[in-house]
């Protein structure tokens, strides 16, 4: 597996991660709030959206690594006009200072509902802009035929909005684990205030939404493959790249957690369901995506050919 770009691989999948969960808890808190209320939808929602801040700057820091001198950021972002890494940088500060206003408004319920759904909106803009600058570092390169295809933008965001959907489901089941214990330790009756249907029923469209993706993710790699095969010498030897057990390992771990082991976890979500077997079941579905996402990526770095000197 390639591991020379591995402060790139680290802070692309945890950037994208941080603002696919970010959306993800948007469309949740809207999508439930107006049959369950927002106080009991941030009683699910905050503790997630309060773990993509860490994540974000261990991303960031990584990130600074690949440039040696962590003051040369200074200098791309002088070039914001006319240098996509420059918009990189920008939207990755921007996404990270705004989310981080934002759960400290979450956190202290500063002003109206209204006034920090903007500010939500806002800063998942700024995110989804964060993505496409990402992409377009890559595809802007028209030397390089592995990247400069459609296929970047298309497996980034597919990334971002997978990995975010796994995770979102992952940090609910671990904060209903985490309440129930704190909540025997302190001999209560009621584990977990949050209405029962309003879990299972989330967990259940994170679901099929992962299934989805899986099958958009499904449908680009091999569109993308078949792209580099018959564009030339130079992308047939990046196709080649995408075989190998390597490639074999990504697809099964992404299919077995997106795929088998989140089908599993939507049959299972019902009032009943045992909480811990949810967690198991969420928890390993994102491990394993991740860990498929992580080959994946050092495959894309892997794939750089250049066309010409």
């Amino acid at each position: 597996m390639h591991t020379a770009e591995l402060p790139m691989m680290i802070f692309t999948i945890a950037a994208q991660m941080c603002v696919g969960a970010f959306v993800v808890l948007g469309v949740v808190q809207l999508a439930a709030a107006r049959r369950y209320g927002t106080a009991a939808v941030d009683k699910i929602t905050d503790p997630a959206l309060y773990a993509i801040g860490p994540v974000m700057v261990l991303g960031l820091v990584a990130s600074m690594f690949h440039m040696n001198d962590v003051t040369h950021t200074l200098n791309v972002v002088r070039h914001v006009g006319s240098s996509w890494l420059s918009r990189e940088i920008v939207f990755g500060t921007g996404f990270a200072g705004l989310g981080f206003l934002f759960a400290a408004a979450q956190w202290f319920r500063w002003g109206s509902t209204r006034l920090r759904q903007a500010l939500a909106l806002l800063t998942a803009a700024v995110g989804l802009g964060l993505v496409w600058s990402m992409s377009m570092i890559y595809y802007s390169l028209v030397t390089v035929p592995a990247w400069h295809t459609w296929a970047t933008p298309a497996q980034f965001f597919t990334t971002a909005f997978l990995l975010g959907t796994l995770a979102v489901g992952t940090a609910f089941m671990g904060t209903v684990m985490w309440r129930r214990r704190r909540a025997g330790a302190a001999g209560a009756t009621t584990a977990d205030p949050a209405p029962v249907d309003l879990l299972t029923g989330t967990l259940k469209g994170l679901g099929i939404a992962a299934v989805a993706l899986l099958g958009v993710e499904f449908l680009v790699i091999p569109l993308h493959i078949a792209n580099l095969s018959g564009g030339g010498e130079v992308a047939a030897r990046s196709a080649e790249v995408f075989t190998g057990a390597w490639f074999v390992a990504r697809l099964v771990l992404v299919f077995a957690g997106a795929g088998l082991l989140t089908m599993l976890l939507v049959r299972r979500a019902n009032p009943t369901a045992n909480p811990r077997t949810l967690a198991v079941l969420a928890t390993s579905a994102f491990a394993l995506v991740l860990l498929g996402e992580f080959i994946g990526r050092s495959q894309f770095y892997a794939s750089m050919f250049r066309i010409g000197m």
